[in-house]
């Protein structure tokens, strides 16, 4: 009795399992052993399982992002809160409308498998399914950036990463780059504090750095700025936790992200929006158009425009997270670029290192097609998983009109001058860096000064030099705590700065 129910058990299982196969489909017999010829010959040629299994294998990996290699993803929606239709003709913005998303948190520079306590900003990308196409908000943890022209990126990334000669870490390169940037000061003291190791993605906020526009029914343009308010507050690791945490677990950010998650502890950040009229932007001592610069909230106050929560983790990390092709350049009607430099480069950057990375058809993956209806010319390339079925591969056709819509034009921009290669004249490389110096906390100072502090001490004497007066000229006590710590001459600091203006 019992053998009988035990095979009527093992039949149910064997109907229930699902064939293994190869990748066209067909059963294979034996998945333990390779054919041979005979019992102690080689292996066949035609062994296409065998064959296949290795190919497949040798082909796992796709390039490594050149920057945000080491990343988490999870899915989730957003809903729009606030009626902004008169600054905004997008979909994705009225009131009520939920749309779905993809966020992609990550390191910036260091690689796919570096411990997540290692110092770097995070990225904090979101991809928006909206009505009308794909929108990408692309940016940091940090609301500013190192460098303010998209033709110095190529050189920051190299200074960040390993020594090309050793493939050692080397913090002196990053010095002696920036030490040539003073628009860089800013950025750097918030990577040396304590928000350069976050606890956790789910304990960070986040901000589009760049000013994007909004276009209305009108046409009419504002400057905008996006920053995401985490719910569940900022909470950063001081030096002492970051050596404890690494101690015992070096991928922490993600595995708690997931956790959450898993256990339904899901995370939410309320997006908020900065505006500013196109005649206000004359009006700042700053360019509000550096990306090494913040919108000061008392100069551009910010309003809560939705809120985004991420409930269901990936089911495939690579053939989500890590094929999630995030870019600036993926917009929607209402939603321009400004005329940031940085922001300008990144916009040809992104697009064409995915398209490198993933292929001419990455956009038409699971994970980055877009919710509406993808229709134009452009055809054939590697993995094309279509089903184009019309002979009209042009526009314009009077056999299939492919029409254009007006609500898909960019606004008019005026225009003045002659091409020129030179600097913005408002630089004011100083100033916000000690406003941010000084809005931190007793501890958080003191663990800044001893962090950055020591990392000076390891710099060559001019860049070592050159950079503290850049943190002197921030702030005195600043630059005073960082050249005592470094065991540097203040004279020399003080004399350095009194050359730089701000």
């Amino acid at each position: 009795m019992l053998l009988g129910v035990l095979c009527a058990s093992l039949l149910s299982l064997s109907a229930h399992a699902a064939p293994l196969t190869r990748d066209n489909g067909a059963p294979v017999g034996n998945n333990q052993n390779s054919q041979t010829a005979g019992a102690n010959g080689p292996i066949v040629l035609q062994d296409v399982q065998l064959l296949q299994k290795l190919q497949r294998f040798d082909r796992e990996r796709v390039p490594e992002r050149v920057v945000h290699a080491r990343g988490t993803g999870a899915h989730g929606e957003f809903t729009a809160t606030a009626d902004i239709s008169d600054l905004t003709l997008a979909k994705v913005f009225e009131k009520g409308t939920t749309t779905p998303v993809f966020v992609r948190f990550s390191a910036v520079t260091n690689n796919s498998h570096s411990p997540e306590t290692l110092r770097d900003p995070r990225g904090f990308a979101t991809k928006f399914y909206t009505d009308e196409g794909n929108w990408d908000l692309v940016g940091n943890n940090f609301p500013t950036f190192f460098i303010r022209d998209a033709i110095k990126f190529p050189d920051m990334v190299h200074a960040f990463k390993t020594d090309p000669r050793t493939n050692l870490d080397d913090d002196t390169r990053r010095m002696d780059f920036l030490s040539h940037h003073p628009e860089s000061t800013r950025t750097l003291t918030m990577l040396y504090s304590n928000y350069g190791t976050p606890v956790g993605y789910r304990f960070m906020d986040g901000s589009s750095v760049h000013a994007y526009k909004f276009v209305n029914d009108e046409g009419e343009y504002r400057y905008v700025k996006f920053g995401w308010k985490s719910q569940q507050g900022v909470k950063n690791l001081d030096p002492k936790q970051v050596q404890e945490t690494q101690g015992r677990d070096y991928s922490h950010m993600t595995r708690d992200l997931i956790s959450a998650i898993d256990s339904g502890d899901y995370p939410k950040w309320d997006l908020y929006l900065q505006v500013l009229e196109p005649e206000a932007l004359a009006k700042f001592e700053f360019d509000p158009l550096d990306a090494t610069k913040i919108w000061p909230e008392d100069l551009v106050p910010s309003k809560k425009i939705g809120t985004m929560v991420l409930n269901k983790n990936p089911d495939n990390v690579f053939q989500e997270t890590e094929q999630v092709a995030m870019a600036p350049s993926n917009l929607v009607p209402g939603i321009e670029p400004s005329e940031d430099r940085l922001l300008q480069g990144r916009l040809f950057a992104y697009a064409d290192t995915q398209m490198y990375r993933i292929g001419a058809n990455a956009l038409s993956l699971p994970i980055n097609k877009p919710r509406a209806e993808v229709s134009n010319g452009n055809q054939d390339g590697q993995l094309n998983a279509g089903h184009t079925t019309t002979s009209v591969n042009y526009q314009p056709s009077r056999r299939m009109n492919r029409e254009e819509i007006a609500r898909g034009l960019y606004s008019q921009l005026p225009l003045s001058g002659t091409t020129q290669q030179a600097p913005i004249y408002r630089e004011q490389n100083f100033k916000q860096t000690g406003e941010l110096y000084r809005s931190f906390t007793r501890k958080e100072q003191k663990d800044l000064i001893n962090t950055l502090g020591g990392e000076l001490a390891k710099t060559d004497e001019e860049a070592r030099y050159h950079l503290l007066s850049f943190f002197y000229k921030a702030d005195a006590e600043y630059g005073e705590g960082l050249t005592k710590v470094a065991k540097s001459d203040l004279k020399r600091v003080k004399t350095l700065a009194a050359e730089l203006q701000d």
